[in-house]
């Protein structure tokens, strides 16, 4: 895992999780190493996308056509257009897997969003760390 620390700017250091796509998948890692590590899981989200993409051929295609496909385990993924102008929310736990499917090298910033836009649907969906914005309201399942 690379994990990189960047001061540009004193003000702001940013946090980079990088992994190439040609580095093996990790086998026999306990839970705190695969999700309580300074990646806070990325590289095991990134990682089982790659795997889903070796057995989903059809999801691999939508996620190469920039289509962000719904999966169940983590936000972010888009079935239709919001019929309201509202930012739907993501976790960058989605944006990793996105990444896997793809075939793309590991790469998420920890500190900052990122917009992608559904080229099915036309929706826009934000990746974030910030949990309030992809959690459901209070009081509501």
């Amino acid at each position: 895992m690379n994990l990189h620390n960047l001061e540009g700017d004193e003000t702001k250091m940013t946090n980079i999780v990088t992994q190439s796509i040609n580095t093996p998948i990790r086998n026999s890692l306990s839970w705190e190493e695969t999700w309580v590590n300074t990646d806070q899981g990325l590289i095991k989200a990134w990682e089982v996308g790659r795997q889903l993409a070796e057995k989903d051929n059809a999801l691999k295609t939508r996620a190469l056509r920039n289509e962000l496909p719904m999966i169940i385990t983590w936000k972010g993924g888009v079935e239709e257009k919001l019929k309201t102008n509202v930012t739907k929310y993501g976790t960058l736990k989605y944006l990793a897997h996105l990444q896997g499917l793809r075939g793309e090298d590991l790469h998420v910033d920890l500190t900052e969003e990122v917009t992608l836009t559904c080229s099915r649907t036309g929706q826009q969906v934000t990746y974030t760390s910030d949990s309030a914005k992809y959690a459901p309201p209070q009081g509501v399942s």
